[in-house]
């Protein structure tokens, strides 16, 4: 759909495009003037340098000279950067180049219609951007945390912020030391066997039952389904500290406080919620009448469900145990009431890092995590799509 072009684009008037690529600059400019001390300064100055580029790239070199106008706009920044702040700079500065010597293009001849449909008003395309602008705002709010966790941890220094050899891009400022200790620390090792032990335990026995409850609440003739289903997932909505406190009074009657067993299993509570929705999503598109035709074959209800049912809904059941791993993994509020000091698991043992001794080594664990995470959470898209196209839901 990127290739149609369903608008012809066309040069727009001036009057448009520059207030347009000024208010850009001017946006761009508020945190240029930030970091050098005047937001204002920085506003006018934004505002008037892109209206100006803007003058030059469409009245001036138009069409023709766009490829060099915009690498020479990527240099010009680039060296701007350079001069202002090292070569951190220089590349900020080459981004910057490179993003508004395509806005200002973009803009100026319209563009930004090649893929919308003619027929939409100047207020349903600022709304159809502004849509994705807010998105992306909300994106980086959410990632810009991540980003900067991971070059912090190949700190060559004890510290939580960044050196001014890393700022510099000296190598001397980088180190893999807070891995080797994150590999070779005892303690570290035995946090992440813990939690090794654990998250498999707990994700298996919350895949089971998590499983069974979404079959069982998916039919027709379950009264109350909604009611249940409400306690069944209330774990991933009551406040986690409030479940916490919970399961540390009920397993302390039982005598499973500070066990594996107690540890395994206030997981797996925390875990079958995901697995419960997963799950019911996939049954969702599932075909009734292949169950009916296994039994009128004289397939048995248990045969009918591995050999028909559970291959469809491999992949919900699939994500939501890898979800469930991940809550298990990831989890620390429960594991400080339930497990034991022979218990910590990665989670208990980075929160220990933190309020005790400031440990570097946990922002090479969160590295990893970070990493486990990501891989994990592809497998679950491409095990979505798989689903999809096994029940028709999208093309091949």
């Amino acid at each position: 759909m990127n290739d149609v072009i369903l608008t012809p684009a066309g040069k727009k008037p001036l009057s448009f495009t520059l207030p347009v690529v000024a208010a850009a600059g001017a946006f761009a400019g508020i945190f240029i003037g930030a970091a050098n001390g005047s937001v204002l300064l920085g506003l006018v100055a934004g505002a008037i340098l892109l209206a100006i580029i803007g003058l030059v790239f469409v009245s001036v070199l138009g069409k023709g000279a766009e490829r060099a106008a915009r690498w020479g706009l990527v240099a010009v920044f680039a060296i701007a950067g350079f001069l202002l702040g090292g070569i951190p700079g220089a590349v900020i500065g080459a981004l910057f180049g490179w993003f508004f010597g395509w806005f200002v293009y973009w803009i100026g001849y319209g563009r930004y219609r090649v893929h919308l449909v003619p027929y939409l008003t100047p207020g349903q395309v600022l709304w159809h951007y502004t849509f994705r602008v807010i998105c992306g705002a909300i994106f980086v709010f959410l990632i810009t945390p991540i980003l900067v966790v991971m070059p912090l941890s190949f700190n060559a220094q004890d510290f939580f912020t960044f050196t001014p050899e890393m700022l510099r891009f000296d190598p001397a400022g980088y180190s893999l030391k807070h891995y080797r200790d994150f590999l070779t620390n005892p303690e570290w090792t035995r946090a992440v066997k813990n939690s090794l032990l654990i998250a498999p335990v707990a994700t298996l026995i919350s895949v089971s039952l998590g499983t069974l409850a979404a079959i069982g609440l998916s039919q027709s003739h379950v009264p109350g389904k909604r009611a249940i289903m409400a306690i069944l997932i209330s774990p991933m909505i009551v406040p986690l500290i409030i479940s916490a406190t919970g399961m540390y009074f009920f397993y302390s009657k039982i005598g499973i406080v500070g066990t594996y067993w107690g540890v395994v299993l206030a997981h797996a509570v925390l875990g079958i919620p995901f697995v419960i929705i997963t799950v019911t999503a996939t049954l969702v598109g599932f075909d009734r009448s292949l169950t009916r035709a296994a039994a009128n074959m004289g397939a048995n209800p248990v045969t009918t469900f591995f050999r028909v049912q559970m291959p469809l809904i491999l992949p919900g059941v699939i994500s939501g145990g890898l979800f469930a791993f991940i809550t298990s993994f990831d989890e620390v509020v429960v594991v400080l009431f339930i497990g034991s000091a022979e218990l910590q698991t990665l989670p208990w043992q980075m929160f220990t890092g933190l309020r005790e001794q400031i440990s570097p080594t946990i922002l090479a664990a969160a590295t990893i995590l970070v990493g486990i995470s990501i891989l994990l959470l592809a497998s679950v898209e491409m095990l979505r799509r798989r689903s999809e196209r096994l029940r028709g839901m999208s093309p091949g």
